[in-house]
């Protein structure tokens, strides 16, 4: 059975590591970044994966699919950072469908819900805009709710479900019309979007920078350095974009 109790106490947890408080929707993304050992590869997995850890000589990998939308990518992203700090196994390969799984799967679904929608804050954001207690939450609210926390329609109206305030019949509706209903609101579209393609393979992090530094100190050739980083989908380091733009400093 699963102990919500415990999963809430990691996520506070993981969040007072990272320097956060329990109220603030975080930039996951940026967070994920700041460990230090940590390689992030960016790659469109199909449509049955989310992402995948893998634990290995103090220097994991976390693979996001970078064919969803940022907002399920975010979802994702704190999913994964529960098997990398929580999980004992070494390899996990995780599923697109929120909920659903192997128990470890599920707790680590529960686990990035409260990281990123701190129940408290959730509360405090639904108090706001229910203002008449007795109305149920309308399209323009769910939209406010998963753009205030940078999430996704499927992780906020999973969360939602979990905590009661919408019901199961509301839910198909909420589904369609994803992007439509943001764009009605005055949104961007970006939460709903992928990065462009461009942009969908990409390495950052570990091994990025140890490349580099062993570059730097002669320990590899520059035909092993461009091989690495070539491999990694870093043709940008290697070669520089097709169109070398000029930097604004602002």
């Amino acid at each position: 059975i699963m102990n919500k109790m415990d999963l809430l106490l990691k996520a506070n947890d993981l969040r007072t590591r990272f320097g956060e408080d329990f109220k603030s929707p975080v930039d996951i993304m940026s967070l994920a970044h700041s460990i230090d050992n940590l390689t992030i590869v960016l790659y469109p997995m199909g449509e049955h994966l989310s992402g995948m850890c893998i634990k290995s000589n103090d220097n994991p990998v976390i693979a996001i699919n970078s064919g969803m939308s940022m907002g399920r990518q975010h979802f994702s992203m704190a999913h994964e950072l529960f098997h990398l700090y929580y999980d004992k196994s070494t390899t996990s390969i995780c599923s697109k469908k929120i909920g659903y799984g192997k128990e470890i799967e599920k707790q680590a679904d529960q686990f990035a819900s409260y990281f990123l929608i701190p129940p408290n804050a959730l509360k405090d954001k639904i108090k706001q805009l229910k203002i008449d207690r007795e109305r149920t939450l309308s399209i323009e609210d769910i939209v406010k709710i998963e753009q205030y926390f940078m999430v996704s329609r499927q992780a906020i109206l999973f969360r939602l479900i979990e905590d009661n305030e919408i019901s199961i019949h509301d839910v198909e509706e909420m589904k369609q019309n994803v992007i439509q209903s943001a764009t009605c609101f005055g949104y961007s579209d970006t939460l709903y979007k992928p990065l462009p393609e461009s942009k969908q393979y990409m390495t950052y992090g570990y091994l990025i920078k140890q490349t580099n530094e062993a570059y730097k100190s002669k320990l590899i050739s520059t035909g092993k350095y461009n091989e690495i980083l070539l491999s990694a989908f870093r043709a940008d380091i290697v070669y520089g974009t097709e169109e070398e733009e000029e930097e604004i400093v602002d």
